[in-house]
């Protein structure tokens, strides 16, 4: 399987700093998780609805990574989920079921539904996880939104 993350430079890396300090709607502060998403259009999406678009930052870039099929996925099903789970801002319920999923290592990956797009998926790796490190991360290559949509 392949996952896509698209952020600035200086987040590309797959440690889940950013969201262990920031926190975000599958993870607590204090948690570290690496948000990716399935399709670099969706990563785009995701990355839209998270900042004002006259601010995206100026070096974007896309780190595609693959995931050896033996690894084990632990799924999150929306129909398992608090009613308004896609709202903004997100129930804590969803950072508190991707904190649990983490801290117990249950699996190195989650695969949670978007919020954007129900029918497609978000992956967070764990990186504390220790299969985390079969986690093949690929070049960090430089990305260009469409001027049309910003």
């Amino acid at each position: 399987m392949r996952v896509w993350r698209l952020c600035s430079k200086k987040h590309a890396a797959f440690d889940g700093e950013g969201a262990r300090l920031a926190g975000g709607r599958w993870n607590l502060p204090g948690t570290p998780v690496v948000y990716t998403s399935a399709t670099l259009s969706l990563a785009v999406l995701e990355l839209l609805v998270h900042v004002d678009v006259a601010m995206v930052p100026a070096e974007l870039v896309t780190v595609l990574a693959d995931v050896p099929d033996a690894l084990r996925i632990e799924q999150v099903d929306i129909d398992r989920l608090p009613r308004g789970w896609h709202r903004y801002p997100a129930p804590e319920a969803l950072a508190e079921i991707g904190t649990r999923w983490a801290r117990e290592l249950r699996t190195p990956i989650l695969s949670v539904p978007s919020a954007i797009v129900p029918h497609e998926r978000n992956y967070l790796l764990n990186p504390l996880h220790p299969d985390h490190r079969r986690v093949r991360v690929g070049r960090v290559e430089r990305f260009m939104l469409d001027p049309r949509i910003v």
